[in-house]
């Protein structure tokens, strides 16, 4: 019988391959190259589904080129690369991975604030080049954490678990501003209190963005908000490069109008702003958030879970796009 077949974009976890040969034709990607453009679309001939990343562009030309692809389940909370309107357009599914990453990206991102506001990149480059040579009263003394304001832009399940941690673990007062408020209870399990975007900025000590990018968000802070912020503050970025002017970001820790920043993702990622590689006072990480065994493991069968409930049961489970009528299996598709 014949047997859907599918792409898997990079290189995954090999048990995972294992899994979905079990149930379609699979070609895979062990070399783990970058396909884009023209050497995606010639890969994904033929295919009626793909499990994708963040790093590949799913967009009209694409979709035009492979018009049997059904489904692209992304291993990813994100979605940023998909042309959502253009996969309902021509029937595709698209799918994500929420729920399975939110505690270690919460993690992540409060390991991220913390290493800003305490200054650990710094002390530690300092440290190994070798110039750490007395003990002084304010050698790199930071901010403080416990009992300060932390602002949080973005406020679905990472921003809410980045805001438990933070009452309660931190004793901080949580400030949110997201596009809808969020109920009572949920303002109450936070300890957060909804903030307008201006007051948030201004009252702030730590802000953490969590937000989804889109052309709305897409420079969401930049030189006017930057301004906004205190001299002492911080910036965290775990969200989606472009959600921050990089270049207004490098000017503002460069002269010194906030203290520090944290930053996860970067717009046009992987390369970074050169000016950002310049400073010191900037922790930078290359989008590593969700990066733990357990959690990859869990969004790489997450996505797994959708393409084989797609074609198996005629719908997926997480999906992201308009899905269009159920696809429903027959003898030539499954085994």
């Amino acid at each position: 019988m014949t047997r859907p077949k599918i792409l898997v974009t990079r290189a995954i976890f090999p048990e995972t391959v294992e899994r979905l040969a079990r149930h379609f034709e699979v070609e895979f990607n062990p070399d783990d190259t970058v396909w884009a453009g023209e050497a995606l679309a010639r890969h994904l001939q033929g295919k009626q589904g793909a499990l994708t990343t963040g790093t590949e562009r799913i967009d009209a030309a694409l979709l035009s080129a492979c018009p049997q692809l059904k489904i692209c389940a992304n291993m990813a909370v994100g979605y940023n690369n998909f042309d959502v309107a253009a996969m309902a357009a021509c029937g595709v599914v698209g799918t994500n991975t929420p729920d399975v990453l939110t505690e270690t990206t919460a993690d992540f991102g409060f390991a991220l604030l913390m290493a800003a506001a305490r200054r650990l990149t710094e002390s530690e480059h300092f440290l190994r080049r070798g110039q750490w040579q007395k003990w002084g009263c304010q050698l790199f003394a930071g901010a403080e954490v416990h009992g300060s304001t932390l602002g949080i832009i973005g406020m679905g399940r990472i921003g809410q678990a980045i805001a438990r941690r933070g009452a309660r673990g931190f004793g901080m007062t949580v400030l949110y501003h997201n596009r809808s408020r969020l109920d009572a209870a949920a303002e109450a399990a936070c300890s957060a209190r909804y903030a307008n975007k201006e007051e948030l900025l201004r009252s702030a000590d730590h802000v953490l963005l969590a937000l989804p990018y889109s052309a709305a968000s897409h420079h969401a802070i930049g030189a006017a908000e930057l301004a906004q912020m205190k001299p002492t503050a911080t910036l965290t970025n775990i969200a989606r490069g472009g959600i921050v002017d990089d270049a207004a970001l490098a000017r503002a820790l460069r002269e010194r109008r906030i203290a520090a920043a944290a930053l996860d993702v970067f717009e046009g990622e992987p390369a970074v702003h050169p000016d950002l590689l310049a400073l010191s006072n900037v922790v930078l990480t290359p989008h590593i958030a969700s990066a733990t065994i357990t959690t990859r493991r869990a969004m790489a069968e997450l996505a797994a879970d959708n393409l084989i409930a797609f074609f198996e049961q005629g719908r997926a489970i997480t999906p992201v796009t308009a899905v269009p009528a159920p696809h429903t299996p027959n003898d030539k598709e499954t085994s």
